[in-house]
């Protein structure tokens, strides 16, 4: 075959290819692996995205996906392809650490529901992808592993929480990798380093956050998805399908084979948000937006300047729900967590505090989540006439590191940039994360939103983005 590299090239293959490649014999799962590893020794280093990696377990499981291939067996839908699975997940004989020194040692004795379904599909586990203390900063690091550098540029975020595994992916060493999203930490990471990175509708993808023996925040069990992370559109429905293969009684919302919603009367009518209030889009955002629109339009979609309000009221009762559960492990996150998220949940408080008050209560937390139903209610007709809608992945370009602990005025203008980061959550709808392009030497990107349990929907539309940008990565650390 005269389109099959040397080995060491395989890791600048699209996980697409690598997967029909593998499938079909053309090439093995080892040798894809043992290239990827040597890309990991080359890069991480001076990236240091993932941590634990073991280069001899993953080479055997490659084998055994080549025996499999041979043998004629059914293979799933990541069969082969080496993945990375973030710090917070639990991978069976791996520390699930989150980032923190005194977890370091909790070495998880079975996987994580989706983690389990990864495996099930056939992924090879290469590496674990680095995170903030706690996964609870836009920023990967830690006392435990230390900083992940953005392959675009050290001076700016890889993201968070799923930084290393954004930084990972961008520089090759895997062409996918497993983040989770509570609060952008699926999309800004992909944002940062120039990928895509699909927020799936609240129980499309079965997933767990937590060892057993433990219980879910309520706002955990009702904003948390797990989803992918690929340099491309195509590589993400991969990786999707992967994860969606299965299901997991574990996981106690997980809505598995849930149809999409019936189209509504315009499936192609865009509504363009730049703006909720919170803070206003960047020069530079702003014509990611237009660029992103361009091309839509270009396409065949209609799209329209739209006002979305209720996103601002969303973002600001996430800081309710969400962060006063949080403050219930605030003293561990004191006696154990790491100065940077101690400084990082001042901020997050601080603004909390301008909307809710300095101790909100029973009635405030109940009435937060009834209110939640209603914005829920009514984004839902909202999209029935838009059933798309572009927005900013963050308002701001890509962070420069530690911008969120630099001050506390600098930390509350990074909440106010990241307002789509913590709204999508709280409702609990899909959203996608795609590049537009290279601004100042960093990546540059928009959102999607879309109807519930109707990814097909942004995906598409992210690929005709997609399409006027190229693929901007793998790329050598700068």
């Amino acid at each position: 075959m005269t389109d099959v590299p040397t080995t060491d090239e395989f890791w600048r293959w699209p996980a697409t290819k690598l997967a029909r490649a593998i499938a079909v014999g053309e090439v093995s799962s080892r040798e894809v692996v043992a290239s990827h590893v040597e890309r990991i020794e080359a890069v991480n280093p001076k990236l240091n995205a993932l941590v634990d990696v073991r280069p001899d377990e993953a080479l055997a499981a490659a084998k055994v996906a080549d025996d499999m291939v041979a043998a004629g067996v059914e293979l799933g839908p990541l069969h082969g392809l080496p993945i990375a699975v973030k710090i917070n997940s639990d991978q069976a004989g791996y520390a699930t650490s989150n980032g923190v020194v005194a977890f370091a040692d909790e070495i998880a004795e079975k996987d994580s529901v989706h983690v389990g379904i990864m495996r099930r599909s056939g992924a090879v586990f290469l590496g674990r992808s680095n995170s903030p203390a706690f996964s609870y900063r836009w920023f990967a690091t830690n006392d435990l592993y230390g900083r992940t550098i953005n392959p675009w540029s050290a001076a700016h975020t890889p993201g968070g929480s799923s930084g290393g595994a954004s930084s990972a992916v961008a520089s090759g060493m895997v062409p996918l990798a497993q983040g989770n999203d509570i609060g952008g930490s699926i999309r800004y990471p992909a944002h940062a380093c120039g990928i895509v990175g699909l927020r799936p509708s609240v129980g499309r993808l079965a997933h767990s956050l937590y060892p057993p023996g433990q219980d879910q925040a309520l706002s955990t069990q009702v904003m948390a998805v797990d989803g992918p992370l690929a340099r491309s559109v195509d590589d993400v429905r991969l990786f999707y399908a992967g994860m969606a293969a299965f299901t997991d009684p574990r996981d106690p919302f997980h809505a598995h084979g849930a149809s999409a919603p019936a189209l509504p009367k315009n499936p192609r009518r865009v509504g363009l948000l730049r703006d909720v209030g919170a803070k206003a889009p960047s020069a530079v955002v702003n014509q990611s937006l237009d660029t992103a629109a361009e091309r839509l339009r270009a396409a065949g979609y209609e799209v329209d300047e739209i006002e979305l309000p209720l996103l601002e009221e969303a973002w600001r009762l996430w800081y309710l729900l969400a962060m006063e559960e949080f403050r219930v492990i605030m003293p561990l996150v004191e006696q154990i967590g790491d100065e940077g998220m101690k400084k990082a949940a001042a901020a997050y408080y601080s603004c909390a505090a301008d909307w809710w008050g300095e101790a909100p209560g029973l009635v405030d937390y109940m009435n937060g989540y009834a209110r939640r139903g209603t914005l829920i209610s009514e984004l839902g007709q909202f999209l029935q006439d838009y059933p798309i809608v572009l927005l900013p992945a963050s308002a701001e370009e890509v962070f420069e590191q530690d911008a969120d602990i630099s001050s506390l005025e600098r930390g509350r203008e990074v909440v106010a940039a990241q307002w789509m980061n913590m709204a999508i959550p709280l409702l609990g709808f899909p959203a996608l994360t795609v590049p537009t392009g290279v601004a100042n030497g960093l990546p540059t990107g928009v959102s999607l939103l879309g109807r519930r349990f109707d990814e097909e929907s942004i995906l598409d539309a992210g690929t005709v983005i997609e399409s006027g940008t190229g693929i901007l990565t793998p790329i050598d650390p700068r």
